[in-house]
């Protein structure tokens, strides 16, 4: 079964990344563009018998990120 593990920076954790590219969106014409956070997608083709969120709680960072696990249908 493949799986998509997203991690993403906590609300309040303040994110560069998106914040430049916010501004790098206004710069280039896109004034509406107000917030950005970026996040990090792992696909994982997995068939062990341990539950996939025990893979997702090796790989995010648990002091500053959540994650959320999408099964990926019909792959």
């Amino acid at each position: 079964m493949k799986y998509e593990i997203r991690t993403f920076l906590r609300p309040g954790i303040l994110d560069q990344q998106g914040q430049a590219v916010a501004k790098a969106l206004n710069q280039l014409g896109w004034p509406e563009v107000v917030n950005c956070r970026i996040g990090k997608v792992y696909e994982i083709e997995y068939n062990g018998e341990k539950p996939i969120d025990s893979i997702a709680k090796e790989i995010y960072n648990e002091v500053m990120e959540d994650y959320e696990i999408v099964a990926l249908k019909g792959m």
